[in-house]
């Protein structure tokens, strides 16, 4: 891998040739001093920061003073999910008491990407605790250190998880853009349903290292955005090969300008797949979903329908062993490499430590999946592998591939979620419907969310899915329906979408 500070030039070349403009013209001290007066102004009505680095505006004045020529996020204030390490003071927690001191004074690499190209590191967000794997009665949006994370559109409707703080951070408008992670859904759900854009890269672009894990088959970070130029700039800073991350040893390969992609023209002459068996998450939603289909084929796309994916149904119980296996070989791998501080040194410490802590970490849900994890017989298992292959082989060969082969299409669309449900300390997540999501995040394929509308003011995300390395075609083709369609919506922090109008009035009875 390159050494960071020899990436710097690159990034400052980009950010001189790439267009659409760059951040308005601010410092980076003042673009730190906004941030941080927005987070102050709005995220006690969200919880979405879990903590600011104090460091930020020495972090900014610095970049001010060294700087002739721009980098390629000068002036933008970043915010990291809270399972990723930055050098400072802050610790890396993944939401959870067990790792409040786990300072490691070390940046993830993909950190150090964001400080190459002049982004400041304004601080941590909230998460879904350790990354929504803990448990399947889970309230998403919720950690034992964070608290639960709201959705601005509606205060008591869920902002999806795990990458809840960074989607609810980006779409309060605290930071233009905030990094998540995802395994399945987790930076796409709640960039959808927060009204933001979000890309799950595909698997080994981005490094993983220094980054909290559930599984090194499916894992990645990625970017989640205000708009899409935003989200392709962030992944032009983030790409590329690491050495302590061999899933990322072709990343370099298949970097390229992520910013030149984005032309209002993309989809012309685009051949489209739409996924009509991963719709049908509501009526309203399917309207929507109509109405962006309406713009993808004005801009120049042709849509095939696709009706159906053969053994879809067995990926679910194949990932589940997949993901268990590797989250106790991963996990107990991570915090091997943590500080004395951290006590927790395995999932198995972490079982304990969260029972001698039920009455903050499991008073609203528990931790079977952990306990099931433990139980996993380890990487060499042969049930493991088989499920492995099985799961791969269904979402990546047969799946993706096979229908994108199959009617010679570019990219695969679908709804990425239902509207935000609302935040039930008694039965937990309410998920409805099942997108095409899933298929990306088991092939580590790359995955755009993009916003299509809102049903009664709650919004809704449109899924842009393709092979593996092509990301700039999707958010090319994200870039030209954002354009196009102008469907994001801006949140008013309502206490409830009940108790406004236009809903309100018509839950009272009529007046005779």
């Amino acid at each position: 891998m390159k050494p960071y500070k020899q990436i710097s030039a690159l990034l400052v070349v980009l950010a001189a040739s790439s267009s659409p403009a760059s951040n308005p013209a601010l410092s980076a001290e003042a673009a730190t001093e906004r941030a941080i007066a927005r987070v102050r102004e709005v995220d006690t009505k969200i919880h979405a920061v879990i903590s600011l680095d104090p460091t930020a505006l020495d972090q900014a004045r610095a970049i001010d003073r060294r700087r002739k020529v721009r980098g390629l996020l000068y002036g933008y204030a970043i915010l990291l999910k809270d399972n990723i390490e930055a050098d400072g003071p802050l610790p890396t927690t993944a939401g959870s008491m067990a790792l409040l001191g786990n300072v490691t004074h070390r940046d993830a690499p993909l950190v150090a990407r964001l400080r190459a190209a002049d982004a400041v590191i304004l601080g941590k967000t909230n998460l879904s605790e350790w990354a929504n794997i803990r448990s399947n009665a889970s309230i998403s949006g919720w950690s034992g250190v964070g608290g639960q994370t709201r959705n601005p559109y509606a205060l008591d409707r869920n902002p999806c998880g795990s990458s809840s703080g960074s989607a609810a951070a980006v779409a309060a408008g605290e930071v233009e853009a905030a990094i998540g992670t995802e395994t399945d859904g987790s930076i796409t759900c709640p960039a959808a349903v927060n009204g933001v854009v979000g890309l799950k890269p595909t698997v080994g672009l981005v490094s993983r290292t220094r980054i909290v894990p559930i599984s090194h088959s499916q894992d990645t970070a990625g970017p989640i955005a205000a708009d899409v130029a935003t989200a392709a700039r962030v992944l032009g800073a983030i790409a590329g090969s690491d050495s302590a991350d061999p899933a990322t040893k072709d990343a370099d390969a298949h970097i390229v300008d992520y910013l030149a992609a984005l032309k209002p023209d993309a989809l012309k002459g685009a051949r489209i797949g739409v996924l009509r068996f991963a719709t049908g998450w509501s009526v309203a939603t399917d309207k929507l979903f109509e109405q962006a289909l309406a713009v993808l084929k004005a801009q120049g796309a042709t849509l095939v329908d696709i009706t159906a994916l053969k053994d879809r149904d067995k990926i679910g119980a194949a990932e589940t062993l997949v993901l268990n296996t590797e989250l106790k070989a991963d996990l107990n791998a991570y915090l091997a490499t943590t500080p004395p501080t951290v006590k927790t040194r395995t999932l198995a410490d972490v079982i304990a430590f969260d029972e001698a802590h039920a009455d903050r970490e499991l008073a609203l849900f528990g931790q079977e999946t952990f306990v099931t994890a433990e139980a996993t017989k380890g990487l060499d298992n042969p049930a493991y592998q088989a499920a492995r292959a099985t799961s791969l082989r269904i979402a990546g060969r047969d799946g993706i591939d096979a229908l994108l082969a199959a009617d010679h299409l570019d990219a695969l669309v679908s709804p990425t979620a239902s509207a935000a449900w609302k935040i039930d300390a008694v039965n937990g997540d309410q998920f409805g419907g099942g997108g095409a999501g899933g298929l990306a995040a088991v092939a580590g394929y790359p995955h755009l969310t993009v916003p299509m509308g809102a049903v009664m003011g709650l919004p809704i995300g449109l899924s842009l899915i393709g092979p593996a390395w092509s990301e700039a075609r999707l958010l090319g083709y994200g870039y030209a329906y954002e354009q196009a369609a102008k469907a994001k919506v801006t949140p008013r922090f309502l206490p409830s979408i009940e108790g406004a109008a236009p809903v309100a009035p018509l839950l009272e009875p009529l007046q005779r």
